[in-house]
């Protein structure tokens, strides 16, 4: 296998630069530029020089034996001064040593997996924690990385082996007398995943609201406040506001991190009726928006009823308090009047459903869980059958082995594997 380089940090200037080597010419490669191979895990310091014995840096020098590097390979870090011009000649100086090429986006990261350093959860679960921008998020992706996952989906596959086993042998000794009756410990066995894995499906949803964001849309008339409600969010002019009805014809988003949930406000065209076939688009793309939106903030004008029937934990408030002279139930954007208590609000209730997150974050996963759910039920009619269907319930459980296998990589995995490493950087 070749060995690979690449900048680990990100592009641009920077105080320092990590270079990073990874495969079985890695400490050829380090020999090379810095003389020697320095002791592993111990910083040393070293100049670098390209094969003519131009000085190219002073750098920290980090070496790591195979099995115990990110990577499980002979691994180099070079931490140079983060100049371009410098990461460009120390990068220059590797591709002229035999046996060297750059790395491909997330090979560093897909080598870890291939031998056996993370699973596919814990991949997945890295590739969220680069992409971290709120609290929520970090602890989401730590939490995936650390192999909660990959170790809840051992003990369901533990398990089922069990029982799968439990009845393999009632099969195997079908004509002999098998003294113990193995069909309670199967049931239960089988009976505690699937409520397990249950619990683990309905939580699904809200992680992936953590990954990606949970849409709060305001929605109203033409007029209202809503964009002026936005930018008083947003604390910036993120919407253009006027006097004139219509004035947004398309959903402005803008993100959020609401006490450290992700959040995107959604400022919607107001709901009427027009003639204006531009503006008529707008409204229709509001509608469809608002309703998808997992909470929704309803501006209203004196005892008007909103465009649309508000749900559960759905906000009405009236709008413009500035010209009512009051704040109970109502707000304004214009003079901040509400925000504070509207914030509140928001944030219990996404608080309130964030609460529900379990450790599987990704449709994949609910996927792969629900294939084996089905499998599982299904055994479960067969058991109390009895041995003429105890061949056919150890297939079902077999088959959600497989299922829960794919959660971390075991099996069937090529298809995803190019998506998720190409969401990577090169130095990944």
């Amino acid at each position: 296998m070749d060995t690979i380089y690449a900048l680990s940090t990100a592009q641009g200037k920077a105080g320092v630069a990590v270079i990073r080597v990874s495969g079985t010419r890695a400490f050829t490669a380090v020999k090379a530029l810095a003389g020697d191979v320095p002791q592993p895990r111990k910083a040393s310091l070293r100049v670098l020089k390209d094969r003519d014995g131009v000085r190219l840096d002073e750098a920290l020098v980090l070496t790591f034996a195979e099995d115990h590097s990110f990577t499980g390979e002979e691994t180099v870090e070079f931490q140079v001064h983060g100049s371009t011009a410098v990461v460009a000649a120390v990068l220059e100086a590797l591709s002229d040593i035999d046996g060297l090429r750059p790395a491909d986006p997330g090979e560093f990261t897909r080598r870890a997996m291939e031998n056996g350093r993370l699973d596919l959860a814990q991949v997945e679960g890295l590739a969220d924690l680069i992409e971290a921008e709120t609290e929520a998020q970090r602890r989401q992706a730590l939490r995936v990385l650390s192999g909660d996952l990959g170790r809840r989906a051992e003990g369901w596959r533990k398990n089922l082996i069990r029982a799968a086993a439990l009845l393999e042998a009632t099969i195997d000794f079908a004509d002999e007398d098998v003294p113990v009756d193995v069909s309670p410990e199967v049931t239960e066995l089988v009976e505690s995943v699937v409520a397990s894995l249950r619990k683990e499906i309905s939580g699904v949803s809200t992680a992936e609201r953590i990954r990606s964001g949970f849409e709060v849309a305001i929605v109203g008339a033409p007029n209202v406040g809503k964009s002026t409600l936005l930018n008083a969010l947003a604390g910036r002019d993120a919407a253009i506001t006027s006097e004139y009805a219509g004035t947004t014809r398309d959903v402005i988003e803008v993100r959020m991190d609401l006490s450290g949930l992700p959040v995107t406000l959604l400022d919607t065209a107001g709901l009427r009726e027009t003639e204006d076939a531009v503006e008529s688009i707008g409204i229709d793309r509001a509608r469809q928006r608002a309703q998808m939106a997992d909470l929704r903030v309803f501006l209203v004008e004196g005892d008007t009823a909103p465009d649309l029937t508000p749900e559960a934990d759905d906000i009405v408030l009236r709008a413009k308090a500035d010209l009512l002279g009051e704040s109970t139930g109502a707000i304004s954007g214009k003079t901040g009047a509400g925000i504070a208590q509207l914030v509140d609000r928001l944030t219990d209730t996404l608080k309130s459903r964030a609460s529900g997150v379990g450790i599987a974050t990704r449709l994949r996963h609910k996927q792969a869980m629900e294939r084996g759910l089905m499998s599982l039920e299904a055994a479960l009619v067969l058991l109390p059958q009895g041995e003429d269907q105890a061949d056919i319930a150890a297939e079902e459980l077999r088959t959600a082995i497989r299922a829960l296998d794919s959660l971390v990589g075991r099996i069937d995995i090529e298809n995803v594997l190019d998506e998720i490493f190409a969401s990577f950087c090169l130095g990944k």
